[in-house]
């Protein structure tokens, strides 16, 4: 009986999300493979197809050959003026940080969170913002954290390849 009640609640979980591989330049990731790609101006952009969450991505290089990668991680905080809220934490094998913040508009009648994802292995800085609805952040919160450690360092090849 309490297998079958646990079966139960399993199924009632939402589905998961299938993720598919994806590389922008030199990083490797997993995103929704629902979710629509575009680019503009360099960045990627990947939109929910129920309109209440999108991800952006960016990759750039790091114009200091030998940089350490915690050293470059700082640079890159330092950059954003090292606004409280970041927290430290290893993706792809390398330093990165993490922030959540919530906008809310002037009348309170709605709210978007964004978590902002950034790294650096020496060579490749990187970011991934995804901006979701407040009221779907339960769901949307756990796809990012998954798609953030999907994260690799590797090689551009030529599939599924972001300019």
């Amino acid at each position: 009986m309490l297998g079958s009640l646990l079966v139960m609640v399993l199924a009632a979980g939402e589905p998961a999300e299938a993720l598919a591989k994806y590389e922008v330049k030199t990083l490797a990731l997993q995103v929704p493979s629902e979710w629509k790609q575009s680019e503009a101006d360099g960045t990627q952009r990947f939109d929910d197809p129920t309109g209440d969450a999108y991800l952006l991505v960016d990759v750039g290089t790091v114009q200091s050959s030998g940089m350490k990668p915690q050293v470059c991680l700082d640079k890159v905080l330092a950059a954003m003026g090292h606004e409280s809220g970041w927290k430290q934490l290893k993706l792809g094998k390398a330093p990165a940080a993490r922030r959540v913040d919530t906008d809310t508009t002037p009348d309170g009648a709605e709210s978007v969170e964004t978590v902002t994802y950034v790294g650096c292995d020496g060579k490749t800085t990187w970011s991934l913002v995804f901006h979701m609805d407040v009221k779907q952040k339960e769901h949307f919160e756990s796809l990012a954290a998954k798609v953030a450690q999907s994260v690799a360092y590797s090689k551009p090849s030529a599939s599924k390849k972001g300019k």
